[in-house]
């Protein structure tokens, strides 16, 4: 959001698009969050500036170089003038990427300062093979305006953040949360739930339609957890996974109806179809994709352990 303002400000842009990768090349793919838990909370960010737009672009295109996805915007946008954002320290480490001087002839690039790396961003190889078309600061406000190879380097303001910082406090702040709530997860074996009510009986708690509902729908590896005592949210959670988006979709339809006369019901995520929450009241429902729950770990996060079947997923 930082570099994205200095752009608007900086460049006259009229947009600025975020272009939410589905993998970077040069990073790996253990521990990074799922592309749609990134392109939803990139969404929730940039809401905060109308002028920032947040794009699923690559993934469409199936793109996953900076190269391939320059040529692309040009072609599905030629009435439009492009700017490529970046900050120092992509500029650094330029030369790995696929292509890179390909970049430079297709788009206008605006690189702004980040901490400790312009020095060595000034000194790469990119920035020494196309030097000539470095322009000067006060000459790039019509950046977008000018034909490839065109390119500036801001030395704005600096945020001393990083993204790994970011999720590394936003981690440390989530386990200690969940340390102060520890409780107990308990797995309920097929052979030990019980068995369907006799004609006549008194209607099942909002936990037993639960899990009766999901056992109905084929969901998988279903966990609950007690939380009578343990804090105020809720009495129990149930946690289950679905193969497919398509399936976690169907769980929470089928759950939906189930619980409509019981209980007054709100439902976050059914759009996307990888994780879906849903407050009964006394019950807290997660469904998962299974890669998307081996991720998040709420198990573990509440002092358990995943089942076996998640565990082999991840």
């Amino acid at each position: 959001m930082h570099l994205s303002r200095l752009a608007l400000s900086h460049l006259a842009l009229d947009e600025v698009w975020w272009l939410v990768s589905p993998q970077n090349p040069l990073k790996p793919v253990v521990g990074m969050a799922p592309f749609a838990m990134r392109l939803k909370e990139a969404r929730r960010v940039a809401a905060l500036d109308r002028r920032i737009r947040v794009s699923d672009f690559e993934e469409r295109q199936g793109s996953r170089y900076t190269a391939v996805t320059v040529e692309a915007l040009r072609r599905r946008f030629p009435r439009l003038r492009f700017v490529w954002l970046m900050g120092s320290d992509n500029l650094a480490q330029l030369r790995h990427w696929e292509r890179w001087p390909q970049i430079f002839r297709t788009v206008p690039i605006a690189v702004f300062d980040r901490p400790f790396y312009a020095g060595r961003a000034l000194a790469g190889l990119p920035a020494q093979r196309f030097s000539r078309y470095r322009l000067a600061p006060a000459a790039a406000r019509r950046l977008a305006e000018m034909a490839p190879p065109a390119w500036a380097f801001f030395h704005t303001r600096l945020d001393m953040r990083s993204a790994t910082e970011i999720r590394s406090a936003r981690a440390r702040l989530l386990s200690q949360t969940f340390k102060e709530q520890k409780t107990q997860v308990s797995p309920i074996p097929l052979d030990k739930r019980p068995p369907p009510a006799a004609p006549g009986t008194p209607r099942p708690a909002i936990h037993d339609l639960v899990i009766a509902a999901l056992e109905d729908g084929k969901a998988e590896d279903i966990v609950t957890i007690d939380l009578v005592g343990k804090t105020p949210i809720a009495d129990e959670m149930v946690i289950a996974s679905a193969r497919s988006a398509r399936q976690v979709v169907a769980l929470t339809e089928r759950l939906e109806t189930a619980l409509a006369r019981r209980a007054r019901i709100s439902v976050e995520g059914k759009t996307q179809g990888d994780w879906v929450l849903i407050d009964a009241g006394d019950v807290i429902v997660h469904l998962f994709r299974p890669e998307i729950r081996g991720y998040y770990n709420l198990e573990k996060m509440w002092g358990g352990e995943l089942p076996d079947g998640e565990a082999v997923r991840q």
